[in-house]
């Protein structure tokens, strides 16, 4: 929802994109214009708006479904057999409606498991929010990811996570950090790949909160291999999603 929906804004998207290097893109409708916790019928309107702009570019775009866990299992099953089943949506979003640790997540956790899609979990460090009660800290989502060791977890906004949390996410051999965040920040690729391996770290944006040059410049401008860079910026995305 938003700005960005048009089909000139999106394939506009699309060139700037392609300029910089960038051969795929996650599509998310925006998952905070209801707030932090969305009616069924809403969600199913930003899932729509998703599959929307993945049809404008479908070699480009791939899909994620965002649900709200609050809403029960037989919704949460329901929107994903839609979405992934019926749409060829690739990955699950969960954003703030609930922390991480709560029981609600469980159907959530079975669907990507059942479906083989990995689950995006918003993360942030709550001794910056202090709202955990609907945040999840990475403590809060590597222990998720601890629960339920047969779906693969991705922890989103190294930056926001900082690194205490890449700390937590050692030794955990389903979850995943993406690079998204706030403005980039010295020292924290480089940090992850040092702790986790760059097979666990993802490339991530966050567009349109940040801007493309930012977000590739803090992993391009790294002191760490090429071949961590290559992992970090396409393999490791390739492989999670079975683009190759």
């Amino acid at each position: 929802m938003g700005d960005g929906r048009s089909t000139k804004e999106v394939k506009a998207l699309v060139r700037r994109a392609k300029r910089f290097g960038i051969q795929r893109m996650i599509a998310l409708g925006d998952v905070l214009y209801y707030g932090a916790s969305p009616s069924r019928k809403q969600i199913q309107t930003l899932n729509n708006e998703t599959a929307k702009i993945v049809s404008m570019a479908p070699r480009f775009f791939i899909g994620f479904c965002y649900l709200n866990p609050t809403l029960g299992e037989r919704a949460v099953r329901n929107e994903v057999d839609r979405c992934v089943g019926g749409k060829g949506f690739k990955g699950l979003k969960l954003e703030i409606a609930n922390n991480a640790r709560d029981a609600c997540m469980k159907p959530v956790m079975e669907a990507g498991e059942a479906y083989d899609v990995p689950v995006l979990q918003h993360t942030w460090s709550q001794t910056k929010i202090k709202k955990r009660s609907f945040h999840s800290d990475p403590e809060d989502t590597c222990l998720l990811a601890k629960r339920f060791p047969n779906t693969r977890v991705i922890m989103a906004h190294l930056t926001g996570c900082g690194f205490r949390g890449v700390l937590a996410a050692r030794g955990i051999d389903n979850l995943w950090v993406d690079t998204s965040g706030g403005s980039p920040e010295a020292g924290i690729v480089e940090h992850a790949v040092s702790n986790l391996g760059s097979d666990r770290v993802l490339y991530g944006s966050d567009l349109p909160i940040r801007d493309l040059p930012a977000a590739i410049g803090q992993v391009s401008g790294s002191p760490i291999s090429s071949r961590d860079k290559e992992n970090i910026f396409y393999q490791n995305a390739a492989q999670l999603l079975k683009l190759v």
